[in-house]
């Protein structure tokens, strides 16, 4: 089998046989991939709490038929440790992990940008940052590179600058009142700037926004994700709000 390096976040974790897990990984230069980690459910483990959800790792894996395997593990950054600690940080980071394993959907496809974004978001959640301005702001960037970049200043149907006054995920974001669909929403206008600040990652505009602009702005980029997921996380579920 060929060996190879790799740096990841791991997404998601699920038991295989006695002792091994099956890990699915995003990595920095092989996008998603499904990897076993061999007798990493024993508590004599070498890997241990390395392949854990949230953690930033740097891999050695051999290639396999259908999964690769695990066989090194160091970690680059304890985020699961940093995260599991608070409820709301908690929940967002899932909806964070659960968002890219389902935008990258071919295994061993370079996905670097999502990577990469993945990344800062953690690095943002673990440290002092809102929750909620975070998780909205990679939900709807890591929408953005896999090209489903809804518009906030112009119409997404006619292209006429705005600002308009109404919101339909089908649509692509923005419509004017020429473009409307039955079935739109009106957020008001503090609320579509603070979805463009976050789309745009201009913190000291998302910062100011009020607790009621940031519940309207979840409402739809919740509602903007599932219209692209065609169906809804599960880990929305558990969202703290």
């Amino acid at each position: 089998m060929g060996l190879y390096r790799d740096e990841a976040i791991v997404l998601r974790t699920q038991k295989l046989g006695e002792a091994d897990r099956i890990i699915t990984l995003l990595t920095r230069a092989n996008g998603r991939v499904r990897a076993v980690a061999k007798g990493v459910r024993r508590t004599t483990s070498r890997f241990g709490s390395r392949l854990e959800p949230f953690t930033h790792v740097d891999l050695q894996l051999a290639e396999g038929r259908s999964l690769d395997v695990v066989t090194q593990a160091e970690t680059l950054a304890p985020y699961a440790a940093e995260l599991g600690s608070d409820y709301a940080k908690y929940t967002a980071g899932t909806v964070m992990l659960e968002t890219a394993e389902r935008l990258v959907v071919e295994d061993k496809e370079p996905a670097l940008q999502q990577f990469l974004l993945l990344v800062a978001a953690l690095r943002a959640l673990a440290g002092e940052r809102n929750p909620g301005l975070v998780l909205d702001s990679f939900l709807l960037r890591s929408l953005a590179v896999a090209g489903y970049a809804p518009t906030f200043e112009s119409c997404a149907r006619c292209g006429s600058e705005g600002p308009h006054g109404w919101f339909n995920p089908a649509a692509g974001g923005m419509l004017c009142s020429t473009c409307r669909v039955p079935g739109s929403a009106s957020p008001g206008p503090e609320t579509v700037e603070l979805l463009g600040a976050l789309l745009a990652g201009e913190w000291a505009v998302a910062e100011s926004s009020l607790p009621r602009q940031r519940k309207e702005a979840s409402a739809l980029v919740a509602a903007y994700l599932a219209w692209h997921l065609e169906r809804r996380l599960k880990s929305l579920a558990h969202l703290a709000r």
